[in-house]
C-alpha cells in the first residue's frame, strides 16, 4: 500500500522527492541556502499577489461566502 503525504500546499499526488540521507553538512547547507534564496526571489516578485492569496486561504469564511446549504460559493 502506498503511503500518501499531505503537503502544506494541499497536494496529495505527485512524484516522490527523495533526499540523500548521506549529505555532508556543507551539501545540506548549500541546498538550504538555495531554497532560502529561491523563496526570497519568489516573495520579491509575487509579494502582493502572495499576500492576497494567503489572506484569502487563511481568512474564515463569512456567511456571505456560503450558499443556502452552507457550501462555499
Amino acid at each position: 500500500m502506498t503511503q500518501r503525504m499531505h503537503m502544506p500546499s494541499g497536494i496529495v499526488r505527485g512524484l516522490d522527492f527523495l533526499i540523500d540521507d548521506n549529505w555532508s553538512p556543507e551539501q545540506a547547507l548549500a541546498v538550504f541556502e538555495l531554497l532560502g534564496d529561491l523563496r526570497a526571489r519568489i516573495w520579491i516578485h509575487y509579494c502582493v499577489k502572495l499576500q492576497e492569496l494567503i489572506r484569502q486561504q487563511r481568512s474564515p469564511m463569512l456567511d456571505a461566502d456560503l450558499d443556502n446549504d452552507g457550501r462555499p460559493l
